[in-house]
């Protein structure tokens, strides 16, 4: 008889070298925004998700990983290794004065590793159980924006805002199934790090001015839980079809990170080839504080038959709560609203020659406002569609296969056409769910 057994000795060796990834792909990008709050938000959902406009409450898949929703981990049915990326091109277009600049970036967005507990007597009795370990960007932070001005009676004066960091989590997921409803909960530990500094310097064709560098460096820490709930109804039809009506609701409290920040003020000069030189300086260091992080609470329904299944969340943030040494950052309370469909054109007797209709297509949209509040709230907003493609196509699908090679491309933007700055994103993501083709051994007996 075949059977598949898991190999720890060939999971972690891959686990360990994707967290070496993680941290060896740093963003390319120069989005000014990412100076407010704690940097510009990374879509909080896996590339299978973001191609349905991002649902996650109501949403599972024995294919994949939704680490949105916790509960969702008692629907695992075998081992999964998730990785994902992205590469994403930002253009920011301002009207006064007229200008455009464009970014590409490319990173990489989460990687874990998701398993069921094997409990026989347990499952017979609707019981079951899954486990996650995982890492991701929750924000990134990186700009260099440079400005011209003119101090009356003095002269004309250029500023280079330069900044980098981002907020991170690393955590262990569990929950537990009893027949209909599934209960779950991730926690660990979240750090990350804000670095941004400013450099003035007075433009004068006869002096020559020292110039003005002054520089923040933050790290933060702390641990964190979230949690998360979900519901299923099966419904019968005609001919012995059934559909599956699921509700869910995901959260997580007001976190606070202890905090540790170096500042500096000093006066440079510059030789030819552009090497810096300290003339004076103040510094200021080990200063303690706190970065408070602020709560979420999302909900939602899918509803799901054989080939298809649509889904329709509201998330709620309030940003209000957010300080960074007791600085709010120019945030805002924010909602969105996400909604997401998948189509998979399999009958039945499908030949497996016709590979796509094996092929999982979906498409969705999310709209809100922006956290980030300057001068005036803007929309934030977007589309996407995607396909999920099968690596293999064997007898048994459904039961077994689960490798998939997961894509969407998104399309967003922060503002509108009343926004003088407004910023637009394309973004192409990739997502591979690996699962018993890549950790099973075979096994006679």
């Amino acid at each position: 008889m075949h059977s598949a057994k898991l190999t720890m000795s060939k999971i972690l060796p891959i686990f360990f070298l994707a967290c070496g990834l993680q941290s060896a792909v740093y963003a390319q990008e120069n989005s000014p925004y990412s100076r407010y709050g704690l940097g510009d938000l990374v879509p909080n959902s896996n590339v299978t998700s973001r191609g349905m406009g991002g649902i996650t409450a109501g949403f599972n898949d024995f294919s994949g990983i939704n680490f949105t929703n916790p509960a969702s981990y008692a629907n695992l049915k075998s081992t999964i290794f998730d990785i994902g990326m992205e590469i994403d091109r930002k253009t920011l277009k301002s009207t006064n004065p007229p200008a455009s600049f464009t970014a590409t970036n490319s990173v990489m967005t989460y990687l874990q590793l998701g398993f069921p507990i094997k409990m026989t007597k347990a499952n017979k009795k609707g019981i079951f159980w899954g486990m996650n370990l995982g890492l991701k960007p929750l924000t990134r932070i990186n700009y260099k924006i440079s400005a011209l001005s003119r101090v009356d009676n003095v002269d004309s004066v250029g500023t280079i805002y330069e900044g980098n960091g981002g907020l991170n989590q690393a955590y262990l997921g569990t929950a537990l199934r009893i027949k209909k409803l599934s209960l779950g909960v991730n926690a660990g530990y979240m750090f990350g790090n804000k670095n941004f500094s400013t450099l003035l310097t007075f433009l004068n064709d006869s002096v020559q001015y020292a110039q003005s560098n002054s520089e923040n460096k933050t790290n933060f820490g702390g641990l964190f839980i979230n949690g998360g709930m979900q519901f299923e109804q099966r419904i019968k039809g005609k001919n012995k079809s059934e559909s599956i009506l699921r509700f869910g609701a995901y959260g997580s409290v007001k976190q606070t990170m202890s905090a540790t920040k170096d500042a500096s003020a000093e006066t440079v000069v510059f030789d030819a080839a552009g090497n810096k030189f300290r003339v004076d300086s103040v510094f200021e260091n080990n200063i303690k504080g706190e970065v408070i992080y602020p709560a979420t609470l999302g909900a939602g329904v899918t509803y799901q038959t054989r080939n298809w299944l649509f889904g329709l969340d509201y998330e709620k943030t309030n940003w209000q709560d957010f300080r960074y040494f007791n600085e709010d950052n120019n945030v805002q309370n924010t909602w969105k609203i996400r909604f997401g469909t998948e189509y998979l054109p399999l009958k039945d007797n499908t030949p497996f020659k016709k590979y796509f209709s094996f092929v999982r297509y979906r498409f969705g949209f999310h709209y809100g406002p922006d956290y980030i509040k300057l001068n005036e709230s803007r929309p934030e907003y977007g589309f996407s569609f995607g396909a999920g493609f099968p690596l293999k196509l064997r007898k048994g699908y459904y039961e077994t296969q689960t490798s998939l090679l997961n894509t969407a491309i998104e399309i967003g933007s922060r503002g509108d056409k009343n926004s003088n700055l407004r910023e637009t994103t394309f973004r192409i993501c990739f997502g591979l769910s690996l699962s018993d083709l890549w950790f099973g051994r075979a096994k006679y007996q």
